[in-house]
């Protein structure tokens, strides 16, 4: 057990002292250091303008290009190609197990601020315990991909009406192994994104319509938890909900 970490949010009741950071004068113990305008948050970078705070894991998409040896590659169009067959794969295994899931573990971080590797993730994900040749070829075009764009992130837009609105889709027993479907959703906070996933569905739908209900029910829960989080923030928002599944 990670003993270091297994309580963070336990109850203190001990008087607990912090000391500066280096760098920082100590002008009045009695008030809290301003560090001065946020650039990085948890390895984020982060911009601020008029229209609101822009989100972006640049450095970090060049460090994962730079790792795998693209910098000089041809960039892809897309992350993934349509209709991949990567599920059923039986070719070579590939070698370094441990080079595959360390680029996964990028990726996955990296989809923090960039919904449109939610899929792609989430495929090749699946193979991290047993991997072919052709998965990491497949892991390789989506840093081809971030050689595209690797400063696209989320824009927390200033100017729009705090309104919940929620899109969903599925894609009826998608996966060939055992024919479960795949739910994708993702939830806008006035014209800012905010939450979004992709996922397999826990069990099988018999019917396109049952996987649609299954999605839409998912993409409630959802909606509903962030309501409530903005509840307890204290963030003034319209009541309504909005739905919409294609």
């Amino acid at each position: 057990m990670d003993v270091h970490n297994a309580f963070l949010h336990g109850d203190l009741e001990e008087e607990i002292y912090m000391k500066i950071p280096p760098g920082f004068q100590k002008h009045n113990s009695d008030k809290v250091k301003d560090l001065g305008a946020l650039k990085y948050f948890l390895g984020l970078e982060v911009a601020r303008s008029s229209y609101g705070f822009y989100v972006c894991q640049r450095k970090y998409a060049l460090d994962i290009i730079s790792e795998t040896g693209l910098l000089g590659a041809k960039p892809a169009d897309f992350p993934m190609e349509q209709n991949h067959k990567l599920t059923l794969e039986d070719g070579a295994d590939f070698a370094d197990g441990e080079k595959y899931g360390r680029l996964i573990g990028h990726l996955i971080y990296l989809a923090v601020t960039r919904p449109d590797l939610a899929y792609s993730v989430h495929i090749l994900s699946q193979f991290m315990q047993s991997q072919k040749e052709e998965h990491w070829e497949a892991s390789l075009r989506v840093v081809r991909y971030l050689k595209k764009c690797p400063g696209q992130g989320i824009l927390l837009r200033s100017d729009s009406a705090l309104q919940l609105e929620g899109w969903c889709d599925s894609d009826w027993t998608s996966c060939p192994l055992n024919r479960r479907s795949l739910t994708g959703w993702f939830v806008l906070l006035g014209m800012s994104l905010v939450s979004w996933k992709t996922k397999k569905q826990h069990i099988f739908s018999r019917s396109s319509a049952e996987e649609k209900y299954r999605s839409m029910a998912a993409l409630t829960c959802e909606l509903k938890w962030l309501k409530q989080l903005l509840r307890d923030l204290e963030v003034p928002h319209k009541q309504g909900m909005s739905i919409f599944c294609n």
